[in-house]
């Protein structure tokens, strides 16, 4: 059966193998977004501080996905890569020592966040008025850390598999679970804004265990305690292939506390808004990730097997699709951006015009995103950490905070709303070069 994947991986026409892989990715991160978007929509009944104080949270949120995509992408490139050169026992020992490191370290992190509650959220941007709901909508979520960090783990190394499939099961069945417990813990069980946690909680505990069945199914690579290995060449392999992830998700976690804080000084609609704002883009980058991810694997084996010429077929014909499906779907977010907003937040007219003002911005950088996510997936797979840290770090490093503290002072709150715009913008410019040479080093390797 691994053999069968590995033929799979390597001789089918990489157009249709992407688009295959592709779906079940692009689900996933749709999932991925509406258990956020579940929460903010109906935590939205319990007023605009209530709302803001998701948007606190989200950094934290930030820094738990991080930490799965640091030991999910670091092991998942390496498996790929061992498993494109037949090393299926070294794939084996890399998936457990990933797994049970997420675990571990969530376990550590969730016992500190939960002792520091109060300043934690406090750190992160609460204002008085919001702190409250802050502190309790992060208890439930730091308790559930472990298994969140655990399950974005198994899910990258499931994708780097080529076994997209069961991910998405497992991603499923955890945002179906979220999205009915959601509204029964928050009114029918009386717990409001921690309700929704609450929810986030169980319905991630249940996604993690799907997760863990699948990847004994399939020929996949089972995680077997057995196989932990916790050496420094595993730990080395994982910080390669998970730095630019570790990178990117820590530097949004970072930006977006900045961004409340920025945002904080206009009160809380303004907070309410850009929280709206991020949960809509996010939704919306799920499909550029999607097949992003659906690409890498694509990108491991065949680079592993040193087809070069399926990777730079297999990235150019992303770079097609996701430029044409991005530009499209910004149109129709600009053009519905106060219908979206009120979706969210209906009574609240300040939030509505804030957040649609903020969405179409958005959208104009948004597009833009394509090329530099996919040139960043390409050369973190490829295991060119020094490259792919770089580029994870332009947009929120290089680019978003200067910007933030340029167009600020000069123009208030519309600065907070150019700056990530504008970052998106100038990162473009930054990988188109790069993503460039790396391909043509490609097309001249034999």
């Amino acid at each position: 059966m691994k053999q069968d994947k590995f033929t799979l991986m390597t001789e089918t026409p990489v157009e249709a193998l992407v688009c295959r892989l592709s779906v079940p990715s692009i689900i996933i991160m749709l999932i991925s977004s509406l258990y956020n978007m579940a929460d903010t929509y109906f935590v939205g009944s319990l007023g605009t501080s209530a709302v803001a104080a998701v948007g606190v949270v989200f950094p934290l949120m930030a820094v738990i996905q991080a930490l799965g995509f640091l030991f999910g992408q670091g092991s998942g490139n390496y498996i790929s890569r061992a498993l494109g050169a037949k090393h299926t026992e070294k794939a084996a020992k890399m998936a457990a020592t990933g797994f049970f490191s997420a675990l571990i370290l969530g376990a550590l992190l969730s016992g500190l966040g939960l002792i520091y509650a109060v300043p934690l959220a406090s750190a992160l941007g609460a204002t008085p008025t919001i702190l409250p709901y802050a502190a309790e909508y992060m208890r439930f979520i730091l308790i559930g850390m472990p298994w969140m960090a655990g399950s974005l783990t198994l899910n990258n190394q499931l994708r780097f598999q080529g076994s997209s499939f069961y991910g998405m099961i497992g991603m499923l069945s955890g945002a179906v679970l979220n999205m009915i417990l959601d509204p029964l813990c928050i009114f029918v069980l009386g717990l409001g804004i921690k309700g929704a946690s609450l929810a986030t909680m169980i319905s991630q505990g249940v996604g993690c265990s799907v997760l863990f069945a699948g990847s004994f199914r399939n020929g996949n690579i089972g995680v077997r305690a057995s196989n932990f290995s916790p050496s420094r060449s595993h730990y080395r392999e994982i910080l390669r292939g998970g730095i630019p992830s570790l990178l990117r998700q820590g530097l949004m976690s970072a930006m977006t506390i900045v961004i409340n804080r920025f945002a904080a000084v206009y009160g809380d609609a303004a907070l309410a808004a850009i929280s709206i704002v991020n949960r809509v883009c996010m939704f919306a980058n799920s499909a550029v990730l999607g097949v992003g991810q659906g690409f890498q694997p694509v990108c491991g084996f065949n680079y592993g097997a040193k087809r070069y010429d399926r990777v730079r077929q297999a990235f150019w014909f992303c770079v097609r699709l996701v430029s044409a499906g991005l530009t499209l779907i910004c149109i129709i977010l600009a053009v519905f951006a106060p219908q979206i907003i009120a979706l969210f937040r209906k009574g609240d007219p300040a939030v509505i015009s804030i957040g649609a003002r903020s969405l179409r911005l958005q959208c104009i950088g948004l597009p833009f995103t394509s090329w530099q996510v996919l040139c960043n997936m390409m050369v973190q797979t490829m295991g060119k950490s020094l490259q792919a840290s770089f580029l994870a770090l332009s947009r929120q490093g290089l680019f978003l905070l200067p910007f933030l503290l340029l167009f600020t002072p000069f123009w208030g709150l519309l600065g907070i709303q150019i700056s990530p715009m504008a970052s998106n913008i100038a990162s473009f410019f930054v990988a188109v070069p790069l993503g460039i040479k790396i391909l043509r080093e490609m097309k001249e390797t034999p």
